[in-house]
């Protein structure tokens, strides 16, 4: 739809470490009631993980997954959106994936790699920096002032394990391996 109303519009997929949306998604859920339904009907059992995920608007059946500490709802959200943009690839569709941590790490080397891929200015690339100072958040419960306040969940050995057994189930990178996935942007040095 949004291809027939502005054609020459770029799709984007922006991801991050699996621990770290993992983490972030935790801290959500301590101020996002919905979420934090789901992290405790999901440590029930798999089904319930399943009709959260239905609620949410999404097919459930392949996400019936009991979940077993802080951070599998988390990953549980990666492997959904992660999935999601492999196969919209697979199928064609022409959507192109960002790093999170290759736009921290160089953001001006990466904001220029966005303009030109978006076909606008390339001096438009330290403006764009300048946003990233700003928390698009603040004001709400979502802000980094309130997020930040909360204590993440630890990655235990156990924990890993856990984790690594939902990314295998999902064909994704197990923690620590490399994440660079296919159609990703990146600068060229």
């Amino acid at each position: 739809m949004c291809r027939g109303l502005f054609p020459s519009s770029r799709c984007l997929f922006m991801y991050r470490d699996v621990v770290a949306v993992a983490k972030s998604v935790y801290r959500l859920s301590m101020v996002e009631p919905t979420m934090r339904l789901a992290y405790l009907l999901g440590s029930f059992s798999g089904q319930m993980t399943k009709m959260m995920v239905e609620l949410r608007g999404n097919e459930g059946s392949d996400f019936c997954v009991r979940l077993k500490n802080n951070l599998s709802l988390g990953v549980l959200k990666y492997v959904m959106t992660t999935s999601t943009y492999l196969d919209m690839r697979r199928r064609g569709f022409d959507v192109s994936g960002l790093r999170y941590e290759d736009l921290v790490e160089r953001p001006l080397d990466m904001c220029h790699v966005l303009m030109k891929f978006c076909g606008l200015p390339v001096s438009l690339a330290q403006s764009a920096i300048k946003a990233f100072e700003v928390d698009s958040q603040r004001n709400s419960i979502l802000a980094k002032s309130v997020l930040g306040r909360i204590k993440n969940p630890q990655l235990t050995p156990k924990t890993k394990a856990q984790l690594n057994e939902l990314l295998t189930k999902y064909g994704l990178p197990l923690i620590g391996e490399p994440n660079f996935f296919e159609g990703t942007l990146c600068c060229l040095d």
